[in-house]
């Protein structure tokens, strides 16, 4: 059975052409990117709501004039 060496290197990250990016500056990157994206969401989420909720208001007639209809005579 062959026997495997996990061995941390210093170099350990993204090595470009003239400079390396550790990867604990990826990992903060990557977070804050994903934690923005979650409050973006947050939020967008909410304002649909708010709109969805003012339409409804539009559409349900409350702002409308109310019309006089004849009232009906009723015989005895």
């Amino acid at each position: 059975m062959s026997s495997v060496n996990f061995e941390s290197s210093s170099n350990s990250g993204l090595n470009l052409f003239f400079f390396s990016i550790p990867q604990s500056f990826l990992l903060q990157v990557g977070t804050a990117s994903v934690l923005m994206l979650l409050i973006a969401e947050k939020t967008v989420i909410q304002n649909l709501q708010a709109i969805g909720e003012a339409t409804e208001e539009l559409f349900r007639g409350d702002r409308l004039p109310i019309l006089d209809f004849p009232e009906e005579e009723r015989g005895n």
